[in-house]
């Protein structure tokens, strides 16, 4: 059986990167006693896979992973296992079932849009004067960028892939584009608009946190990937 399970990543283990994630969550399985299912082969390994990567210095508190296991217990039994063995900054916040045979058995494939917060440290870097450049620069029909690749450089409008915006009193929230089709980050989003005030996004101290995940369904529009699931009793 699939299994969906959401996860929150805070505090210092926004240093710890993708594949230590990787290694520190086969680990937690094994010590939990969860019937997780191994690959066929001479070097069977735990059926895991992640929605997406999170950068270094990210935090999130809408992780997604999804898992084969032989057998399960119920949802909130799942959670308070593998809770057991989490580091402080690691929380499992659900875990449900996916069926198998739907197209929403795989997270990382149907990966279409994830909502980001970007709050700044220091106030002055975000006054009333930034706040309304930023919200002219997202009302435009059209921001051109240069992309930049290993043989060549094109120009790309990154407008379509902005899904919606927010201006907070010390933070901004981004819904933009991600998985493999279309994927649109947000610290390139603030860099882009700090070039037209003529300053770096880099020196500008902030935290990023992803704050959920989503799938496109043709009827619904973006559904959060937890609502593809089921809890299991």
């Amino acid at each position: 059986m699939k299994l969906r399970i959401k996860f929150s990543k805070e505090g210092i283990m926004k240093y710890i990167g993708h594949l230590d994630m990787m290694r520190y969550f086969q680990k937690a399985f094994r010590r939990s006693g969860i019937d997780i299912a191994y690959s066929q082969g001479f070097s069977p390994h735990q059926l895991i896979s992640f929605a997406a990567p999170l950068g270094v210095g990210l935090t999130s508190r809408g992780e997604y992973m999804d898992i084969m296991a032989n057998s399960s217990f119920d949802s909130q039994t799942m959670v308070d296992l593998l809770n057991k063995e989490m580091v402080e900054g690691v929380k499992i916040l659900s875990c449900r079932r996916i069926d198998d045979e739907t197209k929403n058995s795989n997270a990382m494939a149907i990966l279409a849009a994830a909502d980001y917060e970007i709050e700044f440290s220091d106030p002055r870097d975000f006054d009333e004067a930034v706040k309304a450049a930023f919200t002219a620069f997202m009302d435009q029909e059209h921001i051109q960028v240069t992309k930049k690749t290993k043989k060549s450089q094109r120009e790309v409008d990154i407008r379509p892939l902005i899904y919606g915006y927010e201006v907070h009193d010390h933070a901004v929230f981004l819904r933009l584009a991600a998985g493999s089709l279309d994927n649109l980050k947000p610290e390139f989003v603030m860099e882009t608009f700090m070039q037209t005030l003529g300053k770096t996004f880099e020196g500008i101290r902030v935290q990023i946190c992803r704050l959920e995940m989503y799938a496109k369904d043709p009827d619904k529009g973006l559904v959060a990937l937890e609502d593809l699931g089921y809890d299991m009793d």
